[in-house]
């Protein structure tokens, strides 16, 4: 049995407003923790308010790119550690814009470790991806494994990832890094994602949508075990434990695109069939990515509690009771690659 997370801190989660940021910050709200975020944009619908935290976390409004903002809000709120999820975390959006994907993944990252670094905080988690090992020749990816990342948000993860570890080896910042693998659950607002988007169109009788031929295989993890990660990894850095670390979390083996729509459609309770649109793994896309999550539970105890199974039975079911959540997709400027 894991430990309890700490509890009584004052804590900055960039990306709050954010899927995985949403359910960290109520992991860390129901620790009883103080939570800080800084927001920049105002949409209607956030993961944060679909859960109903918006009203229980300090906001500061501004952008983490901008000079000295991060620092202040450090300052102000006394904060403690910082986690680190802001990002611009689409792929298609990055082939289509690299210019803002690196200005936001990379130097924001390094805005908020110098301001961390200045600051004198007691931990800070920064959140890299699978996507930053690129196509490896052997599976599954572990940490040892060389970075080798050739598409701009992959890279751009990438030079995250290498900054925030740079940081604990040249000026002893307290950091880790996290690379988890594809994050699915209730209160994903992002509709470009396969997985909210097959449960959407499901839930809505329309036939889900595959880009590719639906051989491409992704490991899967579900969101509440990603924010436990989050708290286990957490709890080492306080430690003393895993300090300049990378850490893999993912649900145990990958899974081919087409299987986890068709469970999506036999789990809704439908007898629709996915629509086939691609042949073979999109450009711009690896065609398959798995992590080895050993490293994180011989640390700290930690293993996923939810199979895929059960995370999207609980994700359908979650979007079942937001029927205002289900409507056809407008206006996706970059729908899921595969």
């Amino acid at each position: 049995m894991e430990d309890p997370a700490p509890t009584g801190r004052s804590v900055l989660v960039t990306g709050a407003f954010g899927f995985l940021g949403a359910w960290l910050a109520r992991a860390l709200l129901e620790a009883g923790n103080r939570v800080v975020t800084v927001r920049r944009d105002r949409p209607a619908t956030t993961p944060l308010g679909l859960l109903g935290l918006a009203d229980r976390i300090d906001v500061v409004h501004g952008d983490i790119r901008e000079e000295g903002l991060v620092s202040r809000t450090l300052n102000e709120y006394e904060v403690q550690s910082v986690f680190h999820l802001a990002a611009q975390p689409l792929v298609g959006i990055a082939n289509h814009a690299p210019l803002s994907t690196f200005e936001t993944n990379i130097r924001g990252t390094w805005l908020v470790l110098e301001a961390s670094r200045l600051h004198g905080v007691s931990s800070v988690i920064v959140a890299s991806s699978d996507h930053a090992y690129g196509r490896q020749p052997k599976l599954p990816y572990r940490e040892h494994h060389a970075l080798a990342p050739v598409y701009p948000y992959d890279v751009s993860k990438a030079a995250a990832d290498l900054l925030a570890r740079s940081y604990w080896h040249t000026y002893g910042l307290p950091v880790a890094v996290t690379r988890f693998a594809n994050l699915y659950g209730g209160a994903d607002t992002n509709r470009s994602r396969l997985i909210p988007e097959a449960v959407c169109a499901a839930l809505a009788g329309r036939a889900p949508v595959v880009r590719s031929d639906g051989s491409p295989e992704r490991d899967f993890l579900y969101v509440a075990d990603a924010a436990s990660a989050y708290l286990a990894i957490w709890r080492a850095l306080l430690s003393g434990s895993g300090l300049g670390e990378a850490f893999n979390a993912g649900g145990g083996r990958p899974h081919r695109v087409l299987e986890v729509v068709e469970l999506i459609c036999r789990l809704a309770g439908t007898q629709l069939e996915p629509e086939i649109l691609g042949r073979g793994t999109p450009r711009g896309e690896i065609d398959r990515q798995w992590v080895d999550d050993s490293k994180l539970r011989e640390l700290t105890g930690w293993q996923p509690s939810v199979t895929l199974e059960q995370g999207l039975a609980r994700t359908i079911e979650w979007y079942r009771e937001h029927p205002e959540l289900t409507g056809a997709a407008q206006h996706l400027e970059a729908p899921a690659p595969y």
